[in-house]
């Protein structure tokens, strides 16, 4: 039985707890945040600061971690933190969601329910595959994206690092979307994005470049 450290006590956490607790050989074990001083029992979970998580792996062989945390940056600014061994991350799959035995699932990853990953897909590490997404055929999907719920990856489309894809949003075959991108809820991707801005609409229009 894997224990997991949940990182990050919100609404993102509490939906990431119930894909554990919905796979038979996970259970929750502790969610940390630093809004907590000190550490604590509370209905039979484990909570307390972010830190706390390096001395429960040291301690005990079975702990594993996943993020429970929806913002991108913060995802990968505390891995960075941590620097906690790739191997101690789960890919957290809801129970409910059909993936493909083609596709190839990075460690820290969260799959949804609801959510279909098609053949040959490649979700990577830290990924977020929210409620209902449908990532097609030939996907590719860099770590620290979030797709949000019931947006549409069509074949051979490709991700990069960072982008958030918002609620709703499809994107047209083999388009690539650059890194740290964020595409508004329900806009319609029919060319390829660059780097490091916001589009929205359909055809999704670039409205702001960062900085």
């Amino acid at each position: 039985m894997k224990k997991v450290v949940i990182i990050g006590d919100g609404g993102h956490g509490k939906v990431v707890a119930d894909i554990v607790n919905s796979n038979s050989d996970m259970i929750v074990y502790a969610i940390l945040d630093d809004k907590h001083v000190e550490a604590f029992i509370e209905n039979g979970i484990l909570n307390g600061p972010i830190s706390h998580v390096t001395k429960l792996i040291d301690s005990n062989q079975d702990i594993r971690v996943v993020f429970g945390i929806g913002s991108n940056a913060a995802r990968k600014k505390i891995f960075a933190e941590l620097e906690i061994s790739p191997d101690k991350y789960i890919r957290a799959i809801h129970s409910s969601a059909i993936v493909s035995p083609s596709a190839k699932i990075g460690n820290g990853a969260v799959v949804m329910p609801g959510v279909i990953i098609n053949v040959d897909a490649i979700i990577e590490e830290h990924v977020i595959v929210n409620s209902g997404c449908v990532v097609e055929h030939d996907c590719v999907v860099s770590k620290f994206s979030h797709i949000s719920p019931l947006a549409v990856l069509t074949g051979g489309v490709r991700i990069g690092e960072g982008t958030h894809i918002g609620a709703g949003a499809s994107v047209i075959p083999l388009k690539t979307i650059g890194a740290w991108t964020v595409v508004g809820a329900g806009a319609v991707v029919v060319s390829d994005i660059e780097d490091r801005v916001t589009v929205v609409g359909s055809p999704a229009r670039v409205i702001k470049r960062e900085g």
